[in-house]
């Protein structure tokens, strides 16, 4: 039960970050999450050390931890690491995709367009869902674990992405239209297609953030 109420406690705190429930580049209080969470400070201290670990929190002082603000730098090494793996693990899947995994990654499609009034948290585990069931036939879990490390870093930037510049609509015409040309065994449409997703969502996004830091 209490590795339950970890994990619930975990999912919150992380949800909230993505969806900017959460100050930013400020110093993360555990009295204050504490009694935000209705939990003792041990649990909050232990979630606080997981999502470190994992990158979605940096250091703030000497013991200390905070949200690190979205980085232009961050997003561009990001979508360009994703714009050259991504294309590779789809070249060694496509041939093993059968029809059951095309009607999986049909039905999360499907789930994305019926959650367009969620929140980033949701929508961010949704598109992952959508690569993962694709890049998992490939059956090349080194590259499929590094993949799935870098889509877990871009989760806040995929969310940001989704809702500030409204572009969940594009991103979805672009999953159908992979989805089509892996049906067909156009592995080398599909890889195109899924290049120009990811670079040309990353490049919009990037110019974005340049945007907003010289204000």
């Amino acid at each position: 039960m209490e590795k339950q109420h970890a994990n619930r406690l975990y999912q919150q705190i992380k949800g909230d970050i993505l969806d900017n429930r959460l100050p930013v580049a400020t110093a993360l209080k555990q009295t204050e999450l504490s009694t935000r969470y209705e939990v003792s400070r041990i649990p909050i201290r232990d979630v606080l050390t997981r999502l470190k670990n994992e990158g979605w929190l940096a250091d703030c002082g000497k013991r200390g931890v905070m949200i690190p603000a979205l980085s232009a730098t961050e997003a561009e090494d990001l979508y360009l690491m994703r714009m050259y793996l991504e294309p590779l693990i789809l070249n060694h899947g496509i041939p093993k995709i059968n029809n059951q995994i095309l009607g999986q990654a049909q039905d999360i499609l499907e789930q994305i367009d019926q959650s367009k009034n969620s929140n980033i948290h949701q929508q961010g585990e949704l598109n992952w869902q959508f690569h993962a069931c694709i890049y998992q036939a490939a059956e090349r879990p080194t590259l499929f674990n590094t993949i799935a490390s870098l889509h877990q870093q871009c989760s806040r930037y995929i969310g940001y992405h989704s809702l500030e510049l409204d572009y969940l609509e594009t991103s979805q015409q672009e999953h159908y239209q992979l989805l089509t040309a892996i049906k067909n065994k156009q592995i080398t449409k599909a890889k195109q297609i899924l290049k120009a997703h990811i670079s040309e969502a990353g490049e919009i996004l990037v110019s974005h953030l340049l945007q907003k830091m010289q204000f």
